[in-house]
């Protein structure tokens, strides 16, 4: 299995089981996820800035951010509870290696969001379109996917849901915490998730 192959299978696991500590049954429910990705994509304009009227400076990292969220959302489109994880990532792999874009990166994430609102679906050429236009590659995606995903189990194990949860520790959000950890470890490494939550929990104030 190439790299990117076996990424795209961790990360399709890693949504899976995030989706499932939320709702067991999680993917009979019918959740709106193609709704959550035409949002993401409203929000994400605001901060890469559309406005002809005032003077805006796309804020790069905010649309990664907002990037590595719609991927989430675009997981749980695919995964059907039948087609395997090496099958969707296959599909996958072969649509992100085929990127769609229109003039400018306004315009091809509005290629994205048009697939999510007429068809209901996660159109991943336009995804890859996006990251094209802004110099994301799928390691970029990866870290910043298993990172988020890793963070939001942290915190569900650490009192997210009765507001016990701490956010801020040693005057940092757990982003910003979250950045600096992942920044020290190897994406190669096959325990790069588990890794992650050791080195958030290292932080953590017990």
């Amino acid at each position: 299995m190439s790299a990117n192959l076996n990424k795209l299978v961790v990360m399709l696991e890693m949504q899976n089981a995030m989706n499932t500590k939320v709702h067991e049954q999680w993917f009979s429910q019918g959740f709106e996820w193609y709704r959550a990705i035409w949002v993401e994509c409203a929000e994400m304009l605001d901060h890469y800035g559309w406005k002809w009227w005032k003077k805006q400076t796309p804020d790069t990292e905010q649309v990664i951010l907002e990037l590595v969220d719609i991927f989430h959302f675009g997981l749980s489109l695919r995964i059907d509870g039948t087609t395997s994880y090496e099958e969707l990532a296959k599909q996958l792999e072969q649509e992100l290696s085929t990127p769609q874009t229109a003039d400018d990166f306004k315009q091809t994430l509005e290629m994205l969001a048009a697939s999510a609102v007429a068809d209901k679906a996660f159109n991943a050429a336009a995804f890859a379109g996006c990251m094209a236009k802004i110099g994301m590659d799928i390691d970029d995606l990866y870290r910043g996917y298993v990172g988020k995903n890793t963070l939001n189990f942290f915190r569900q194990d650490h009192g997210y849901k009765d507001g016990s949860y701490i956010k801020v520790w040693n005057g940092q959000e757990d982003n910003e915490h979250l950045v600096e950890v992942v920044k020290s470890l190897d994406t190669e490494h096959p325990d790069f998730a588990k890794l992650v939550y050791q080195g958030l929990e290292a932080r953590y104030p017990s």
